[in-house]
């Protein structure tokens, strides 16, 4: 562990390989002798209830991290986070060739079926269409061509100009 401990009541340093720091959950260290002075499961700085953790080279990475130099830490970190960056992306590279590969299947399955498409549509012989109207007007008795008829006739009829007889 680096020097960067230091008792948070009377500002000793761990140099005394027999002197004791403990970390308190609140945050504070204390050398075992301010430790033993104050009150038992109390900060002496912030006087809320803590339980202490002996610091030594046993205790847990993520708590001596926090007495390691910050440039340390950093080589440390960015060794571990360059590795994981190089698996991401490793990863993210198979899954994107697993799609390309996908699409690229999937655009030559629609090929062939377009090209089946226009060789059936090559192959069927035109169909006859005959618009509605032409079929339906000479069945239909009120079809055009039959109303002028009736208009024609009916004007011989009624019409404005006297008859022979009536002159």
């Amino acid at each position: 562990m680096a020097v960067f401990a230091f008792c948070n009541s009377c500002l000793a340093e761990p140099r005394n390989p027999t002197l004791q720091f403990s970390l308190t959950n609140c945050g504070h260290v204390f050398c075992e002798v301010c430790l033993q002075k104050g009150k038992e499961n109390e900060c002496s700085v912030c006087r809320t209830a803590c339980r202490t953790l002996v610091l030594s080279k046993e205790i847990n990475p993520d708590i001596q991290s926090l007495f390691m130099p910050v440039d340390g830490l950093c080589k440390k970190y960015s060794k571990e986070i360059s590795q994981i960056s190089e698996f991401q992306e490793k990863y993210h590279k198979r899954l994107l060739t697993h799609h390309k590969q996908k699409i690229a299947k999937l655009e030559e399955s629609l090929k062939k079926v377009t090209q089946q498409m226009q060789q059936i549509q090559c192959m069927k012989p035109p169909e006859k269409t005959t618009p509605l109207l032409f079929s339906s007007a000479s069945r239909n008795p009120f079809s055009f061509s039959s109303r002028k008829q009736n208009v024609y006739s009916s004007f011989s009829l009624h019409s404005s100009r006297p008859s022979t007889s009536e002159t």
